[in-house]
């Protein structure tokens, strides 16, 4: 009887899972495992948060996993090591694995192949639509700009989404470990797990999507980037069934989908993109401890950026339009590092994606792969188009609830006890006035 591991990774689900559906089809028993490496908390991407929603995605995926008649294994310790010894344990002759793109993840990869050569098996188009290297431009690895890729991207072939597995047959005997959560959590985060993503996905209509997703009030993207992030819904099923609808909406989240895959090809690349400028500008950040806490602490006196600041820290999330605009108050208004802002993100957001957060930080920064490295987004320009009548501020910033409408955006006006500007308001029209684009 022959026995193959599929080894979990950023793909916590039964629908459409390449490597899943691997191992079940090759091998008589099937070991989902997923393991806990010491790595990731030792990188700073152990965040409670996104602890908290990664217990909920592998109580569910256990739970998914018992109604075909297996059960998921969790264990703790160096990826590799322990891989090895739930093979000799259960006699595994092969090992399955969804191909990252992070530094971590290539490091996880050679030491797997080290210790089972070509009995590994990975599979490159799990976490993305379009696997990282699959469309290149001549004479180079990635595309740099996101317009080419993107027409690139829609020409390439997409697999076939896969079913669930009906039963899988697990070897009796083998020992799971528990997953312990500490820490403050955010007190709205979402629930984890495939069956809530997938119920999440019922609800929601891509139709409007085009005339909505920007809108900060209304709250009407997808919010599936969690599921995205952990792999509790596939980027392909997801990408396959908008296409097969018609309309401006569909388009629209098709491209954002796009974007997630631009982001991880550049990463794949390029992984000391991470940390590290993806086209150094020589930039002299400006350094302040003061600014920079108030800005975390969302007391900038900008109602737009401390509104997204708090919304962040109550659901470990932020509307997309609002970390645009936080970030770009960060980078831009108060010239303070980028890596700052982007760590500060990664604490706290439950869609924590290292590709997709520091690639986003860096193309507002201008540092990454925005071909106007000098946009600026003004935050009050930002706020009277996309929260024109002051909603969204008066949910997250309920002290200024009762100014009017968009007033509620210029609390120096008319809400004296609401904190000063930390960038006084003609200091910042002045700074936008020496840039190069206005948005």
């Amino acid at each position: 009887m022959t026995t193959s591991i599929a080894l979990f990774t950023q793909d916590l689900r039964l629908h459409d899972n390449p490597v899943l559906h691997a191992a079940a089809t090759t091998a008589d028993q099937v070991v989902p495992l997923f393991v806990l490496d010491p790595g990731i908390e030792a990188a700073g991407f152990a965040a409670p948060n996104r602890m908290a929603f990664l217990a909920d995605c592998l109580a569910d995926l256990d739970s998914s996993l018992r109604r075909t008649g297996s059960r998921l294994i969790v264990r703790h310790g160096a990826t590799a090591e322990v891989v090895a010894r739930v093979a000799a344990e259960t006699g595994a002759g092969a090992v399955h694995l969804a191909a990252g793109v992070s530094a971590f993840a290539h490091r996880r990869e050679a030491r797997l192949r080290e210790r089972f050569g070509d009995r590994l098996l990975v599979h490159d188009a799990s976490l993305t639509v379009v696997p990282p290297g699959r469309v290149t431009p001549a004479g180079r690895n990635h595309y740099a700009v996101f317009t080419p890729y993107h027409r690139a991207w829609q020409q390439a072939p997409w697999r076939t989404v896969l079913g669930p597995p009906r039963t899988l047959r697990t070897p009796a005997g083998v020992g799971s470990e528990n997953l312990v959560v500490g820490g403050p959590l955010s007190p709205a985060l979402p629930p984890g797990g495939e069956t809530a993503a997938r119920a999440r996905w019922r609800r929601w209509s891509v139709d409007p999507y085009e005339e909505v997703h920007d809108d900060l009030a209304a709250d009407a993207t997808s919010r599936f980037s969690p599921y995205l992030h952990f792999g509790c819904l596939s980027p392909t099923e997801l990408a396959t069934r908008a296409r097969q609808r018609e309309g401006a909406g569909a388009q629209a989240f098709v491209r954002q989908l796009a974007w997630r895959d631009f982001h991880h090809q550049v990463l794949a690349a390029r992984p000391d993109a991470a940390r590290h400028d993806y086209r150094a500008r020589e930039d002299r950040w400006h350094q302040d401890e003061a600014e920079a806490e108030a800005w975390r602490q969302g007391r900038t006196g900008y109602p737009i950026v401390d509104a997204g600041m708090r919304q962040l820290a109550h659901e470990g999330w932020m509307h997309n339009r609002a970390r645009l605009v936080t970030a770009g108050f960060l980078a831009k208004s108060l010239y303070l590092d980028w890596r700052i802002g982007a760590a500060h993100f990664l604490s706290l957001l439950v869609d924590g994606d290292l590709a997709n957060n520091q690639l986003n930080w860096q193309w507002v920064a201008g540092t990454g792969t925005d071909t106007r490295p000098n946009r600026i987004l003004n935050p009050l320009r930002q706020a009277d188009r996309y929260d024109p009548d002051g909603a969204y501020v008066r949910r997250w910033v309920p002290e200024l609830a009762h100014l009017p409408g968009p007033a509620v955006h210029r609390p120096w006006l008319l809400a004296p006890d609401y904190p000063a500007p930390i960038l006084a308001p003609d200091e910042l029209t002045a700074r936008f006035r020496h840039g190069r684009a206005l948005d």
